[in-house]
């Protein structure tokens, strides 16, 4: 199986620049600074301050941006699925159980190394253009043949983003017919981290977390051996806890104790981690999260998607808690786009609480970036506009969304379009140039993963079933799946071998 990699090499050269806004919120100790610039050099941010002393300074240092609009840090996505790339827009009126096992579990059960790869090229389109530089990716498959997670690293070393990568590996989702043994996920779960050790090695600012899908979705066997893993290792974990009310009953009842004190109890605490959603949380669940470090991805929009419940941000954050902002799944979602995520977490909790007050834009901002970063243990190396940091940042402007600025921080939260992302920048490497992602060719790649969806459709059972209406161009809805996949674009470079 061949497909189409780059390699750090293969991306913009970092740059020397002068980056300069009406306003910079650098979500650090500077402030908001008016008629700021910030100075990048080799991969790393110099300098922060106003523009006409760093332009004195740095009078043949290239200048980006035309004084107006916004800069401001990259965001930090803390909680996606990049295997549901290829699979939008299905089950919007089911409970996330439901939506679990009759649209997540076929689909997982199909998806390769190749969907992987260029699914995840194609949604680092989308992230890029909604000023997103770092993902938390949970790559959730079923597929005892392949190795699928892996294609993520190498689609998101090819995008140039800062990602942290999982397997969500799941062996009990479905009672009574686990799809794979402990040994044959923990070889995967190895894998995956000697693919990210490469890339790293390599350049690529790329991190690998131990995944678990749901403690629910896990066997006895499987998660005690994940900790054991972890600890051996040293791995950080992501996973999901307290998203629904129905985990809270079900594991009540197979445990005699909810999914936070069974996590506490199974020592999964013990490492760094970081949780999906925590909607469904106690006083005393609030307790064993803050004494623990653990860290929480809130989730808006597609907990409203799914009827979820309504993430109790202000009382974690009051306890503690690291809060990041994640856009969820492409198909939870049903998009990437985190500036929605964002206007959305800060609307969610206003209404929910009925008070404006209760989440204002500035902590928002803060949520979404160096709170996000935090979470992940990377607000050493990014999340704030600081000298010493990496250059991961976002330039808008030449957008009606940001032509007018009275509260640049309100107005970045409540009224910012992708329209207005002009440039971004991954640890110095332009990624983003006058509104274009230039490391992936956009209509290329919806092309390439086109025939990738039909043929997910197809092999997954949905598209029979009438849950995905997706028709294969030019051919009618009895085709057969085996003439879908040999429409798939043919693979260009570079080659991944599956598992024996």
């Amino acid at each position: 199986m061949t497909y189409a990699t780059a390699r750090p090499g293969q991306l913009p050269p970092r740059e020397e620049v002068l980056v300069r806004a009406a306003w910079v919120l650098t979500v650090g100790p500077a402030g908001d600074l008016a008629y700021g610039a910030v100075h990048v050099r080799d991969g790393e941010i110099v300098a922060v301050g106003p523009y006409p002393e760093l332009r004195a300074d740095l009078p043949d240092v290239p200048v980006v941006g035309d004084g107006t609009g916004l800069l401001i840090p990259g965001f930090v996505n803390a909680h996606t699925h990049l295997s549901e790339a290829l699979t939008t827009g299905m089950g919007s009126e089911l409970t996330l159980f439901e939506w679990g096992e009759r649209i997540v579990g076929p689909l997982g059960s199909v998806l390769t190394i190749e969907d992987a790869c260029e699914g995840t090229r194609l949604r680092a389109v989308e992230l890029l253009l909604t000023g997103v530089t770092t993902v938390n990716d949970m790559f959730v498959h079923s597929n005892p043949d392949e190795f699928a997670s892996l294609g993520v690293v190498d689609g998101l070393v090819s995008a140039g983003l800062r990602g942290v990568v999982s397997f969500g590996a799941e062996d009990a989702a479905v009672p009574g017919a686990p799809w794979a043994g402990a040994a044959r996920i923990l070889a995967e779960q190895d894998e995956l981290a000697v693919a990210v050790t490469a890339a790293a090695a390599s350049g690529a600012p790329i991190g690998f977390r131990y995944g678990v899908g749901t403690l629910l979705g896990q066997s006895d066997e499987l998660l005690e051996a994940g900790v054991d893993a972890c600890r051996s290792h040293g791995w950080a974990v992501h996973t999901h806890l307290a998203e629904v009310r129905e985990e809270l009953v079900t594991a009540s009842a197979r445990w005699g104790r909810r999914t936070i004190p069974h996590a506490l109890g199974l020592g999964m605490f013990d490492r760094p981690l970081i949780a999906g959603h925590g909607v469904w949380v106690t006083e005393s669940d609030i307790d064993i999260l803050a004494s623990h470090d653990v860290a929480i991805a809130h989730n808006p929009v597609a907990n409203m998607i799914l009827g979820s419940g309504v993430c109790p941000v202000p009382r974690l954050r009051a306890a503690g808690l690291a809060v990041g902002i994640g856009t969820d799944g492409a198909a939870s979602n049903d998009s990437q786009d985190m500036l929605q995520a964002v206007k959305m977490a800060a609307l969610l909790a206003k209404v929910h609480a009925l008070d404006p007050s209760v989440l204002d834009a500035a902590t928002v901002l803060r949520m979404a970036t160096l709170d996000g970063a935090r979470a992940l243990g990377l607000d050493h190396l990014v999340g704030s506009l600081e000298p010493g940091k990496r250059a991961d940042l976002v330039l808008l402007q030449d957008s009606v969304c940001v032509s007018v600025l009275h509260d640049p921080c309100g107005q970045l939260v409540y009224g910012a379009s992708p329209r207005a992302v002009r440039d971004v920048w991954v640890d110095g490497r332009r990624l983003v140039a006058d509104h274009a992602c230039v490391v992936i060719d956009e209509r290329e790649q919806v092309e390439r993963a086109r025939p990738l969806a039909s043929r997910l459709a197809y092999a997954s059972g949905l598209a029979d079933a009438g849950i995905s209406r997706l028709r294969p161009p030019g051919r009618s809805a009895g085709r057969r799946v085996d003439d879908v996949a040999t429409d798939a674009v043919a693979p260009d470079a570079g080659e991944r071998s599956a598992p024996s």
